[in-house]
């Protein structure tokens, strides 16, 4: 689909988005054979039913991205998938997520301290990308000094250029990372300790343990998934209020409001803008008979701004009622790291406002969005505010 090359439709999707609803909800697209999913009770519907579609990895990935997540949370359908989210929904239940919440406070001082007297930064670089890193490695253990890698191969793995450099980069990245973290299991194994991978090493379902492939599924979803998706929601959350200087203010003023907020960021610029589906047998959707074993594309950054579902869609409302949005997917796959990346949000834009008074864009800014069709983030975030 020729939108996703210019950087203008980048940046910018939802006029394209609300032109598909409208005109082809869902569409079958011939250069890809994918069909592609537009309207919100439809994109419910594929993300949501999945004995009609199935989360399992469709076809070969060439690159080995697929065969790395094909035993993770994300590409497993019941009874499976229920037997492995219970075991690793015990790290992120309500309490195990609220325990970190020092910590994420800590960090973010400790990253706007260094910030602060200077009065102007790249957001995205100084907060947004480290502070999901940290946390999330140290969730997993990963050793401080291999944190930088770690964001590498993330980033590597959501983008989703098509050139020759970027599969043999995708292959590269990895072999890396499946190495890497076959050793760290295997020290883990020796060597217990008190994080998610010894967790998940020692748990069992039904008496069984999970085997390798699982276990390196696990490792890459969380890699992927508890950071790139939080960078992204924190640096759109401070993109949107850039835009409505006024909602800041009134954030200062009642700080309560952070929540709903966040939940209006989630909608207006879904940090996770599609994802993929297959037809397990022949199905109707919207009014197109689509074949089994189609591969389905549902875009949640459309559903989001659905005038079916929501009243004045393209308009950023902090005190938006009712906020069903698909951001964080639906049914069986509802991500799991919800609440950690609302609580890092929380905090994180909570310190940014008062740390950094009159935060704005910087004017000379030329915002770029990553080189991704599934992930909604921005390459950079250049900001000012008044120096302390």
């Amino acid at each position: 689909m020729d939108f996703i090359q210019s950087a203008e439709h980048q940046l910018n999707p939802f006029p394209h988005y609300e032109r598909m609803r409208e005109a082809a909800p869902v569409h079958y697209d011939e250069e890809s054979g994918s069909w592609h999913v537009f309207r919100y009770d439809d994109v419910q519907r594929a993300l949501s039913e999945y004995a009609t579609f199935s989360s399992r990895m469709a076809g070969d990935d060439a690159s080995g991205t697929g065969q790395l997540f094909a035993a993770s949370l994300i590409a497993t359908d019941p009874p499976r998938h229920r037997q492995l989210r219970s075991l690793v929904t015990q790290a992120f239940t309500p309490k195990a997520v609220d325990a970190l919440a020092p910590r994420i406070a800590a960090l973010t001082d400790e990253l706007l301290e260094g910030i602060a007297a200077r009065g102007s930064a790249d957001l995205v670089k100084e907060l947004a990308y480290p502070l999901p890193v940290i946390v999330i490695a140290e969730l997993m253990g990963i050793p401080a000094q291999d944190r930088e890698r770690f964001k590498k191969w993330s980033d590597v793995i959501v983008s989703q250029t098509r050139t020759d450099s970027t599969s043999e980069n995708h292959s590269g990245t990895n072999m890396e990372m499946t190495e890497y973290f076959l050793a760290l299991i295997d020290q883990r194994r020796s060597r217990p300790g008190q994080d998610l991978i010894s967790t998940l090493l020692a748990a069992e379902i039904d008496g069984q343990k999970l085997t390798v492939p699982e276990l390196l599924g696990f490792c890459a979803l969380l890699l992927v998934a508890g950071n790139e998706t939080t960078t992204n929601l924190i640096g759109n959350a401070v993109l949107c209020l850039a835009e409505y200087p006024g909602i800041m203010d009134r954030l200062l003023r009642e700080p309560a409001l952070l929540p709903q907020t966040i939940e209006e960021v989630l909608r207006f610029r879904s940090p996770v803008q599609s994802m993929y589906r297959v037809t397990v047998a022949e199905t109707t959707l919207g009014n197109e008979l689509i074949p089994a074993g189609a591969p389905i594309v549902a875009w949640i950054g459309s559903a989001n701004r659905d005038e079916r579902q929501f009243q004045r869609p393209a308009e950023f409302d902090v005190d938006r009622g009712q906020n069903r949005h698909l951001a964080f997917g639906h049914g069986i796959h509802f991500c799991l790291g919800a609440p950690l990346a609302r609580l890092e949000a929380r905090i994180a834009l909570g310190a940014l406002l008062y740390r950094l008074p009159g935060l704005s864009l910087d004017p000379d800014a030329h915002l770029e969005r990553m080189e991704s069709t599934i992930i909604y983030g921005l390459k950079a975030l250049p900001v000012r505010w008044q120096p302390a």
